[in-house]
Order: C-alpha cells, then sequence, then structure tokens
C-alpha cells in the first residue's frame, strides 16, 4: 500500500516569470489586471494587482487561477461543459470559487498540473489573451 503520492508544483521561478509575462502582455495591450498564480494545491504562489486594476478583478482572478488547478482544465471549457446540461449549468455554478468563462489556465510543466494562473480585468477574451501570453513564457 502507498501511503503517498509525489507531485510537482510550481516553483517560485516559474511563478514569477507568469507574473511578469502576464504585466507585459497586459500593458502592452493597455490595461491594468490582476493576475493570480496558484500551486498544484490550489494555494497563492505569486500574485500581482496593476495600477488602476479594478478591485472586483482580485477575487475574480484568484478563483479563476483556482478553478483551473482544481480541475485542470481552462475556465473557459465550462461553458460547452454545462450549457447543456440544466441541473450543472443552474447548479454548479453557484459553487464557491468555481469561474465558468475565460481567463483561467492550468499550469502545465513536462505534461504534469503544477498550478494555475489567473487573469481578470478585462472582457474575459483579453484575460485569456493575456493568461496565454504569460504560459508562452514557460515555453
Amino acid at each position: 500500500m502507498t501511503l503517498t503520492i509525489p507531485h510537482a508544483s510550481i516553483s517560485q521561478a516559474a511563478a514569477d516569470r507568469l507574473i511578469e509575462a502576464a504585466t507585459a502582455k497586459a500593458a502592452e495591450m493597455g490595461l491594468s489586471m490582476v493576475i493570480a498564480v496558484v500551486d498544484d494545491a490550489g494555494v497563492m504562489k505569486a500574485f500581482r494587482r496593476m495600477d488602476g486594476a479594478p478591485l472586483l478583478s482580485v477575487e475574480i482572478a484568484k478563483d479563476k487561477a483556482y478553478t483551473a488547478a482544481a480541475y485542470k482544465i481552462p475556465t473557459h471549457a465550462w461553458f460547452d461543459f454545462i450549457k447543456s446540461d440544466p441541473p450543472l449549468l443552474h447548479g454548479i455554478v453557484h459553487t464557491n470559487r468555481l469561474v465558468v468563462f475565460g481567463g483561467g489556465y492550468p499550469v502545465e510543466v513536462d505534461g504534469q498540473v503544477v498550478g494555475g494562473i489567473g487573469v481578470s480585468g478585462g472582457h474575459y477574451s483579453q484575460d485569456q489573451e493575456v493568461a496565454e501570453a504569460a504560459l508562452a513564457a514557460l515555453k
């Protein structure tokens, strides 16, 4: 019987790289955003609220990162998953910390989810663009 499960978790250096790359992309787009990076357990690893970023975006970014790490899928994938299933569509969206629109992505290293990134402050399509630019910085 195995009593432990080995796992990988995002390093501080990788989390910082995500924050910096997301900040640079948001600035390039002329947006002030909130960027949150969590580890594989959904615990905050790195965070930035750019000057002028909406206050409401603080919790949204954290929850996007948490959702992506917890379920190992991007937050925008949730809507397609639930849209044709009324009990899920009207029920699961009330789950604490679950976000079902774009801007949250799992962070993968060598095919293993090691954390999540959440971005908020623009339209969810802009949040996605910023998060995708951040993830590209890890490749």
